[in-house]
């Protein structure tokens, strides 16, 4: 019998798939596309878990199948992540205005990722204080104290690496490894490598302009392919967020969730404040904030569901040049940096709130000014080489926790609701990365503000 349900649950999912595919037909507006995939999503989901229960074999055959379409999804993003940051940021130094303005376009993109981290972990710090979260109130399944026990384990011995180190892990040793994702840094020295091939193509083009033309021509050719290569997958957007929502809400404890309500709700709180930071900062660079929203909506939705910062790259950038007016070159070295630098949801909000939680169980006083103002420095400098990936936030947690000399045990307490939470917190990473975007764009006068005001949504991410 197990066998006829998990067919048909796989049936009703490509039923799903088909009415998309259907409005795709009839021509219905991208955006109301995906929106229709979270609904349907969503719906495929409840049934799941009511009819079945999280722990049913049933669910978790029927979910391996959805990964299929749903995983699947986002590892075809994260392959096209790491060729589109290289050429993009080199056909950025082919149209030469990055050249002129490099080194202020980095430092301030630089500057407001790692600073909205340090106020996303001041954030995370109020919200825990004001619903007076406690780790030793929360109690602890097998499951969090198996993840526990695995994070005591694989981090053994692990010192929090100082700020030296952390910069010298930016560097691409082997440029090649890197283009593979192999390290949390990857990305970040993917973006160093492109910096240096296009330092060199403008030395050629000042030397040699036969030459320069040559390579420029090369250079637009493939990127040219690689971004068809980026519309064909974004064009799947729709079934892969049927397919997340589906595996997502069907698998959730609702349980725990509600034993871990305080907390969900502070962290989303802390989420929504940041997020407000974000729209003061446009507002205070002189641009409408709810513009923004409603032209980032997407993006930031396929964040939410996909819990992949690395996945949602290609519409990052695309959303940043194709509807808010950003160049190429920004838009892609902030989208790329964001994703190793200043995640200001995982690397921020997140490890803040762990560590005032966590201090009382090893009796310091959470509301100590000094501690405070530590653990804001800990993780704004914690905050370079967080993975864009799922896991990120663990990652950036353990090393917070490690250089504050608390128990890293602990971290494994939320596990129940990490996915609920981590939906959030990708999509205040990608706001971030594109804020900063935005921002740098509009302080060095790189920003298409015709475009930006534009009350037409504009260009459909996958059509740019």
């Amino acid at each position: 019998m197990s066998n006829l349900q998990i067919i048909l649950n796989v049936a009703v999912l490509l039923v799903f798939v088909g009415i998309l595919y259907v409005m795709n037909k009839k021509h219905v507006k991208f955006s109301n596309r995906v929106f229709a995939g979270l609904g349907l999503g969503i719906v495929l989901g409840l049934g799941l878990h009511f009819i079945y229960g999280i722990d049913s074999e049933v669910l978790a055959k029927t979910t391996s199948w959805y990964n299929i379409i749903g995983t699947g999804y986002v590892k075809l993003l994260q392959m096209v992540a790491m060729p589109l940051v290289f050429i993009s940021i080199l056909i950025a130094f082919t149209k030469m205005k990055i050249g002129k303005n490099f080194g202020k376009m980095a430092a301030l993109i630089l500057a407001i990722l790692i600073g909205t981290t340090a106020v996303s972990a001041a954030v995370g710090i109020f919200s825990a204080t004001v619903f007076d979260l406690d780790a030793t109130q929360i109690l602890q399944g097998d499951a969090e104290t198996a993840r526990g026990q695995y994070l005591e384990e694989k981090t053994t011995g692990l010192a929090a690496p100082d700020l030296p180190t952390q910069i010298i892990e930016l560097f691409p040793a082997n440029p090649f490894l890197d283009l593979t994702g192999a390290r949390s840094t990857s990305t970040i020295a993917v973006v160093i490598f492109s910096a240096f091939l296009g330092f060199a193509y403008l030395r050629v083009a000042r030397k040699d302009e036969g030459t320069a033309a040559t390579i420029k021509k090369g250079l637009d050719a493939i990127y040219v392919l690689v971004m068809g290569v980026v519309t064909i997958v974004l064009r799947l957007t729709p079934y892969g967020i049927l397919a997340i929502m589906a595996r997502t809400v069907a698998t959730s404890d609702f349980g725990a969730i509600y034993n871990l309500g305080k907390f969900v709700i502070a962290s989303y709180v802390a989420l929504f404040i940041v997020l407000l930071v974000h729209l003061l900062i446009l507002t205070l660079s002189g641009l409408n904030p709810f513009t923004y929203l409603k032209k980032s909506a997407e993006t930031l939705l396929f964040a939410f569901t996909s819990r992949s910062s690395a996945g949602t790259l290609p519409m990052n950038i695309k959303t940043q040049t194709g509807r808010l007016g950003v160049s190429e070159g920004i838009a892609n070295f902030s989208g790329s940096f964001g994703l190793s630098i200043g995640q200001n949801g995982c690397a921020g909000v997140y490890p803040a709130m762990l560590a005032i939680m966590i201090a009382p169980t090893v009796g310091i006083n959470p509301l100590d000014p000094i501690f405070i103002i530590t653990v804001i420095a800990v993780v704004a400098v914690s905050s370079f080489g967080v993975a864009g990936v799922g896991g990120g936030a663990t990652f950036a947690a353990i090393l917070v926790l490690s250089a504050l000399d608390l128990p890293i045990a602990l971290a494994g307490v939320l596990i129940s609701v990490e996915p609920l939470i981590d939906m959030g917190r990708t999509a205040l990473n990608v706001s971030g990365s594109m804020t900063a975007g935005v921002t740098t764009a509009r302080i060095t006068k790189e920003l298409d503000t015709e475009m930006y005001n534009d009350k037409e949504l504009g260009a459909q991410v996958a059509d740019l």
